[in-house]
């Protein structure tokens, strides 16, 4: 029998799109094969190669697209631009339970130890959140322009002017540029909870997007529980942050419920669909959670697929599971390729300051940091990623 809310609302509306699933699947590995490189990474073994073992359960039609493509087909080897990587450590990493709110002088430590290991860009966390994730906001980006780390800045906000406002405070006080990465549910289940609808999303995007203008910020537009949401209901969203001039767009497996082959469908679609917005030149990120433990191959597979910033935490930490673990995730680009190759040494100091600053151990069977971890494989021969 079917249901309604005693408000009239359909509890149906609320239902997950599964972007792990068949036809996704299909139009993901077709749309890959299309775009393959003529050369580049291969990663084979018995009984497949690495878009098989990884894509595992789709249909004989994905397999004759993605041998279509040849072996190196995915294009780790990124050696003109290298894929970018966003430290959220502070941010949605201090979410989790059981983290502690560094001081500042753990957060100063960590920000030279993301430097050390070639992080792009750090998010300093969320300003309106309350005055110390202000304070704390405006000491770090002061910190990173005086010492002149080679580190990009950004800061969360909800799609609010007020919130996006307060960014702008922090950017004027430390006399820096933040990019705002400004976050909005978009999954049904989400929508169908707080009664959003179309024109609200729309307003919200707008209404954050032009007090970033305002404030001569740059915008991207953070699109919460993308890999649970259905094509037509990020559509709006990919419109309405095209319309409002954003220059990147973040994709969010905020229940760590992707697959691989469900992280190559979303970002063939938003590709397709920015292009025919008119939005060719919006940057796409990639933001993962690990709740199903696939946080670390999800980021690696958003990077193949053309993603070009990937987010992660140090020791994954984060809510639940926590998110993809940064230092794994550069350890890995860098034998990929796609990255410098970073020194075990200094990938071994940022999980130490992590640890200090979080106030979280470092769990002994760690593949780079733990007491139990034995000296790695080689890394990359040049050509294949240098040392920093």
């Amino acid at each position: 029998m079917h249901h309604v809310s005693a408000d009239g609302r359909d509890p149906a509306a609320a239902a997950a799109f599964d972007w792990n699933g068949a036809p996704a699947a299909r139009a993901a590995a077709a749309a890959l094969a299309d775009r393959a490189p003529s050369g580049g990474l291969a990663e084979r073994a018995p009984g497949g190669g690495l878009a098989e073992r990884a894509l595992g359960g789709a249909p004989a039609e994905a397999w004759a697209a993605v041998r279509a493509g040849a072996e190196g087909w995915l294009p780790f080897g990124r050696a003109a631009r290298p894929v970018e990587v966003l430290d959220e450590t502070l941010r949605d990493g201090i979410q989790g339970v059981s983290i502690t709110n560094p001081t500042t002088a753990h957060k100063v430590e960590l920000v030279h130890a993301m430097a050390g290991i070639g992080v792009d860009v750090v998010n300093l966390g969320l300003p309106a959140a309350g005055p110390r994730h202000f304070e704390d906001a405006c000491l770090l980006a002061r910190e990173v322009a005086s010492s002149r780390l080679p580190l990009a800045l950004t800061a969360a906000a909800r799609t609010v002017a007020a919130d996006v406002e307060e960014v702008a405070r922090v950017a004027e006080r430390a006399g820096a540029s933040i990019v705002v990465y400004a976050f909005i549910g978009s999954s049904p289940i989400r929508h169908f909870v707080e009664g959003w609808g179309t024109d609200f999303l729309v307003r919200s995007v707008d209404e954050a997007a032009r007090a970033a203008a305002a404030a001569g910020l740059p915008f991207c537009l953070v699109a919460e529980d993308a890999t649970r949401s259905p094509p037509d209901r990020l559509r709006v969203l990919f419109r309405a942050a095209v319309d409002a001039g954003a220059a990147r767009l973040c994709l969010c497996d905020t229940t760590g419920h992707v697959t691989p082959h469900g992280v190559a469908a979303l970002l063939a679609f938003a590709r397709r669909e920015l292009a025919a917005l008119g939005g060719a030149e919006v940057e796409l990120d990639w933001h993962g959670h690990n709740d199903r433990g696939l946080g670390l191959s999800a980021a690696l597979w958003a990077v193949a697929c053309g993603a070009d910033r990937v987010h992660a935490t140090a020791l994954g930490v984060g809510e639940r599971a926590g998110n993809s673990c940064l230092e794994l995730l550069i350890d890995n680009l860098g034998r990929l390729g796609s990255r410098p190759a970073v020194p075990r040494d200094r990938l071994v100091a940022y999980c130490a300051a992590a640890s200090r600053a979080l106030g979280w151990p470092i769990p002994p069977d760690h593949p780079i940091a733990g007491a139990g971890a034995v000296p790695p494989l080689a890394l990359p021969p040049a050509g294949r990623g240098e040392a920093l």
